[in-house]
């Protein structure tokens, strides 16, 4: 069978306007590739582990990519990044690079190493060998082409509010799960039933792989189009996870309280700072209260619950 062919954008960016960045190129496609080295240092207790080409690149800059099929427009997401970026007056450097799908599936896994999220969870590439601490919960992860390994911010932010929130017996609902990370985490943290949904086939299977994987019987993987497809007879949730983007999150704030328990909680991310306030606003007009706002390097995650 003949390899699909991708067309690589690659963005780079002086790494102040990441995160603007990031917010434009997530209009087009959520599974985005980050290449932003600021946060590498020898001194990490990973640092052994990273290649030399990473811990040598250039702090200042970094770059976004997304990966458009060989049956739809380049030209068309180029336009539209850079109408967008001119308006916000973000100095970018644009290239197209042709990718066969094998080489975008296994490229990247060297950029892919154990990182620790939260006080317990260790997040583990299927291909790494690591040695566990006392307490450490480890997390078996190979993400494919879904979006999920627990390095990104939005992820990171979620997770260490799973650590917070998740008491054994709860149930937890995972809307737009991609690589099925949360749901896996929100399981070993002691959550008794997790349902995780996400829009794309592909990050379905992925995730469904990685809980068999995880070695876990309680973590259920379907597609669905944000709420409107998820059935309400499964009963309510405890927990409701939403790392998504800051426009979905708007869109779900009429309906997500009818998933949730009257004393369930509602963790939101994938939200950039400046949008922070405008996603506020719109849960707390729903009937929500905020109950706890976190933010990692330009990125804010919500905990929220129904007042």
């Amino acid at each position: 069978m003949k390899n699909t062919e991708w067309n690589q954008i690659k963005v780079t960016v002086n790494l102040t306007q990441l995160d603007s960045l990031t917010a434009i190129m997530s209009m087009l496609d959520s599974n985005l590739m980050t290449e932003d080295f600021s946060d590498i240092d020898l001194k990490t207790c990973y640092g052994d582990l990273i290649d030399e080409s990473i811990l040598n690149a250039d702090k200042t800059i970094a770059a976004v990519s997304l990966f458009v099929p060989e049956d739809k427009s380049v030209s068309d997401y180029l336009t539209y990044i850079k109408e967008r970026t001119t308006e916000q007056g973000i100095d970018v450097k644009v290239e197209v690079i042709g990718v066969c799908e094998e080489d975008w599936a296994n490229s990247w896994r060297k950029f892919f190493k154990p990182t620790r999220v939260g006080n317990k969870i260790v997040i583990v590439p299927m291909w790494e060998d690591y040695t566990p601490l006392d307490g450490d919960i480890i997390i078996k992860m190979d993400p494919g082409m879904a979006f999920g390994t627990g390095t990104h911010e939005t992820t990171r932010l979620v997770i260490a509010m799973l650590e917070r929130y998740v008491k054994r017996g709860d149930r937890v609902l995972d809307v737009g799960c991609g690589s099925g990370i949360l749901s896996i985490c929100a399981s070993k943290l002691g959550a008794s039933e997790c349902r995780a949904y996400d829009i794309d086939p592909l990050a379905v299977s992925v995730a469904r792989e990685n809980v068999v994987k995880n070695k876990l019987r309680n973590v259920d993987c379907e597609v669905s189009d944000l709420l409107r497809q998820v059935v309400l007879s499964k009963g309510k949730y405890n927990i409701v996870c939403a790392n998504i983007v800051a426009d979905i999150i708007i869109k779900m704030a009429p309906d997500v309280a009818d998933y949730m328990r009257n004393d369930g909680v509602l963790l939101a991310s994938g939200i950039i700072v400046e949008r922070a306030d405008e996603v506020c606003k719109v849960l707390i007009a729903n009937g929500f209260t905020i109950k706890e706002k976190c933010v990692d390097n330009g990125w804010c995650a919500l905990a929220v619950t129904i007042s």
